[in-house]
Parts: structure tokens; C-alpha cells; sequence
């Protein structure tokens, strides 16, 4: 498997040289040279193995510069029994006959993110150790990304992790999660701004091939490609547990008929920076039958407004909203771009001139490919309120006794809402719910549960990080003093 840029500069690369360079040199984000295909018979076969047997499977597909046994060995590692507290790793959970959840906040930090940061945590050493580098990862994070990739790379051999938030505006947990940590190698920086400018930094210096030279800065956010890969492991999983009890010939995405159509399979994706729903785009284009994959975000609705218009048109610092589901406030989703190239087939000069209208002119106009979003890609897309997450969280807690998180409460409002789209819905969670207490605490009052004295404990601790301006100056500085520049 070789690794293209989106913007067409880069010679093919193979998975551990774009593991650890995170975005390409030409400043697109890299993807697969090709998509492998798995047949029905192939997925099939898959559907008895066990959660980190499947990764191992799917992940040798994208990291083919891997030996199969130590790939074996890391991914077994990644996902074992000691960091993931469900048996099964990712369990499905039936709420009703028609929605179901997919627990994706079984790991160490309880968010989704886990489940591609531990995989990173083991595979970034490995590839570092085989090579004799190190490697200072610079990330950004709107909530949750920081945390598990500061518990996936604590203690680490070779790896430092400078980790951008934006000041004020996570949940107490989400900051206790990383400002608690004292590991030398780990780094926060709380910059005055939002999600976006802190992604904003972490480009501007992707981009500055000298400076990341000199101190050799890899990415761990969703623009890294080893993210992607390792999320695509869990929409096959959650696709064959929710189809483990029909018939075979009932599993097809291709069913049509009316008697037939309650065998679909569809998704609901809570969507800030579009990483989580491009792994079940590319799921869906490996051949995994997703009926529909639905696109949910909260007020920050341009990926929403995107699908919808065709128009991309990011919004500015100061009108992006601040909500309470703060991991999903973003205006300018990185991943889209991957996405957008697919978009323009062979025609790669016809993708960067068009794209490049987004530093022109703010916004870019696709909607000569408008169709294709539903009937080709299978996606549709719907935003939700403040209000309508208190009362989803409430209505559900009332009704299974189940609590999700207000991110999880995104896609749940919008699965709900969408009552053409036949078949099942897996709602994909985000985190659990204990992360954003004063949300549940809303919506449910005096029935809210206490948190754990786990969770006490981790508010009680100390916390610290370093303020910093916007300013990439400022960062380089920083990041020049902790760590020295590169022999």
C-alpha cells in the first residue's frame, strides 16, 4: 500500500513514513494510493473473530511495511483487556428495535478517540525504534483528541507530545484529563482562541518544512492517516454485530424491496473535524454495505450546511459558537479534504484549483457534485440544539435508562429524526457522560448519578499548562526550548 498527497506533490510513501510525518510536504493531507476491497465472503469470514483480531486484519491492509507479527504484536497490545474495561473492546448496545449504540468509550480517557490513539501509542515507537528517531508530536484538540493521545504517548520512548487547547473552553474532566499529567514528555498549551486556531498552529508549522525538520513534529490528530485506518476497524465491527442475527442473504446494502429493507444498516457519525465519518466513508467504499452514513453536528453546522448546499464556507473565530458539546465546536474540519479530492476522480489539478479558493475567497462551490453526496456516497446530514440535547439525554435516560453524552446526544437527536431511513441505526457514542457533567446535570436534575471517586479524585488534583497568544512564533519558540533540534 502506497500513500498519495491530496494535493498531488508528493512521491508514494508507504504507511510508516506517513505515520510519522503526519501532513504531507505539500501541505494536503496524504490518503491511499488505492482503496483494498473486501469481498462478502471476506467479511464473513470476519465475523467471528474477536475486536483485536479484526484490527489486525484490517489495519495489515493500510500498513503493509509492517511484518505481519509484529503488527500482530502491537495491535494486540493496543487493544488488550487492561485498557479497554468491555470484554468485547467495542460493545452494541440495543436501545429499541430500531436504534442501537456503539460503545466506543471503553477505553482509558472514555472517548472514542482512545480506540485509534492506543493503536498510534504502540505503532509510533515501534516505527520510531526500528528507525533510531524521535519524534515531537504537536496536536491540536477541541476536548478529547488531547487526552488520548497524552495517555496513549505518557512515558514513552522517543516521542514528546505538545498538545494545544483552547483556553477555557472543555469540559472540567477534559481538563483535568491533561493538565493533571506531570510525564516530562508531555507538554499542554493553552492557546487564546478556539479549536480552529489551535488546528490553525499546528498546520502553520506542518507547513514550515525547515522548522519541522529541525525538531521533527509528527501529528497525532485526524490529519494522520494511522488515525483514520485504526477507526475503520470498528464500523465493520459495529456492521457485524448488528447483522449477526439475519440471514446471510439479508445483509446486502443492495436490497431494495420493501419486505427486505428493515436489513439495512445505517450510521449516525457525531462530526467536528470529519476523521470519524471519512474511516465509515472508506469502510463504505471497501465494500461494507452502510445503508446511509449520517452526518450529525451541533450549531457549528458547516459540514451540515456543506452537504446540504454544496457550499463549504468555514467560519471565523468569532462565529464559532461555543456549545455544550465543545469537542464538535469547529468551523473548518481538516478531514474534508480528503473527502473533496475524491470528489475530482483523476482530475488532481482540477481539485487544487478549486480548493484553493478557500484561501482566496473563504469558501469553495462544489455543487456541481451535489448529487452525488446522497446516491453516490450514501451521506445525509443534520444538526442539533442545545435544547434538543438536554431533551434528548433526558427522553433517553426516561426511556432505556440509558445516559449519553451531549455529543452522543447530537447523533441520537438526529438517528431519531430521520424516520425515511429504513433498516437500523448504530449511533456511534463520543464519550462517556461523566466528561461533561454539568450538561447531564441539566438535563436531568437531581436523578443525575454521582461521579465515581475515580473521577473526584482526578478533579482534585493539580493542574497546569501554559498560556500562550495565537501565535506561531510564540509556539516555535516554545517548542525549540523543550525540545532541541534534531542531530
Amino acid at each position: 500500500m502506497k500513500y498519495v498527497s491530496t494535493r498531488g506533490q508528493m512521491a508514494p510513501a508507504g504507511f510508516s513514513d506517513v505515520l510519522l510525518d503526519g501532513l504531507a510536504p505539500d501541505g494536503g493531507l496524504v490518503i491511499p494510493a488505492e482503496i483494498p476491497t473486501i469481498s462478502s465472503e471476506q467479511r464473513e469470514a470476519w465475523r467471528t473473530l474477536s475486536y483485536p483480531e479484526l484490527a489486525i486484519e484490517i489495519i495489515s491492509l493500510y500498513a503493509t511495511d509492517i511484518p505481519r507479527a509484529d503488527l500482530e504484536q502491537i495491535i494486540r497490545a493496543a487493544y488488550s483487556a487492561d485498557r479497554f474495561a468491555a470484554p468485547e473492546t467495542v460493545p452494541v448496545k440495543k436501545l429499541d428495535e430500531r436504534i442501537s449504540i456503539v460503545g466506543l468509550s471503553e477505553g482509558p480517557t472514555m472517548a472514542f478517540k482512545d480506540l485509534a490513539m492506543q493503536f498510534l501509542g504502540e505503532v509510533m515507537p515501534y516505527v520510531l525504534q526500528q528507525r533510531g528517531r524521535t519524534l515531537n508530536i504537536l496536536g491540536a484538540t477541541s476536548g478529547d483528541t488531547g487526552s488520548a493521545a497524552e495517555y496513549a504517548f505518557r512515558g514513552k520512548p522517543n516521542i514528546s507530545v505538545f498538545m494545544l487547547s483552547p483556553q477555557g473552553r472543555m469540559s472540567a474532566i477534559q481538563r483535568a484529563q491533561m493538565y493533571s499529567l506531570d510525564d516530562e514528555n508531555i507538554h499542554n498549551i493553552a492557546v487564546e482562541g478556539n479549536f480552529d486556531d489551535c488546528q490553525n498552529l499546528v498546520k502553520e508549522l506542518n507547513n514550515d518544512a525547515v522548522f519541522k525538520a529541525n525538531h521533527s513534529i509528527g501529528a497525532v490528530n485526524s490529519i494522520n492517516f494511522g488515525r483514520i485506518c485504526a477507526q475503520i476497524v470498528y464500523y465493520f465491527w459495529a456492521w457485524l454485530r448488528a447483522t449477526d442475527s439475519l440471514p446471510a442473504d439479508a445483509r446486502e446494502a443492495t436490497v431494495t424491496t420493501a419486505e427486505r429493507e428493515a436489513s439495512l444498516v445505517s450510521i449516525a457519525v457525531p462530526s467536528g473535524n470529519f476523521g470519524n465519518i471519512f474511516a465509515g466513508h472508506l469502510a463504505r467504499q471497501m465494500g461494507l454495505p452502510i445503508h446511509r452514513l449520517i452526518l450529525a453536528t451541533n450549531e457549528n453546522n458547516v459540514l451540515d450546511e456543506f452537504f446540504r448546499t454544496g457550499i463549504y464556507a468555514p467560519r471565523s473565530r468569532e462565529n464559532t459558537l461555543v456549545t455544550s458539546s465543545p469537542s464538535m465546536d469547529i468551523s473548518k474540519a481538516s478531514n474534508l479534504e480528503r473527502f473533496v479530492r475524491e470528489l475530482f476522480g483523476t482530475d488532481a489539478e482540477g481539485f487544487v484549483q478549486s480548493w484553493s479558493k478557500l484561501d482566496e475567497d473563504g469558501s469553495v462551490d462544489l455543487t456541481a457534485h451535489l448529487s452525488r453526496f446522497v446516491e453516490e456516497y450514501g451521506i445525509i446530514t443534520d444538526s442539533s440544539t442545545h435544547e434538543d440535547r438536554v431533551e434528548t439525554i433526558r427522553t433517553e435516560f426516561e426511556t432505556s435508562g440509558v445516559i449519553v453524552d451531549p455529543h452522543t446526544a447530537d447523533g441520537l437527536t438526529v438517528a431519531r429524526r430521520h424516520n425515511e431511513i429504513h433498516g437500523r441505526i448504530l449511533v456511534l457514542e463520543t464519550a462517556k457522560p461523566e466528561k461533561f457533567g454539568e450538561t447531564i446535570e441539566e438535563a436531568l436534575g437531581e436523578k443525575t448519578p454521582a461521579l465515581t471517586p475515580e473521577l473526584e479524585a482526578l478533579l482534585a488534583l493539580p493542574q497546569h499548562a501554559v498560556d500562550m497568544a495565537d501565535s506561531g512564533e510564540e509556539l516555535r519558540n516554545y517548542i525549540a526550548e523543550h525540545a532541541p533540534a534534531q542531530a
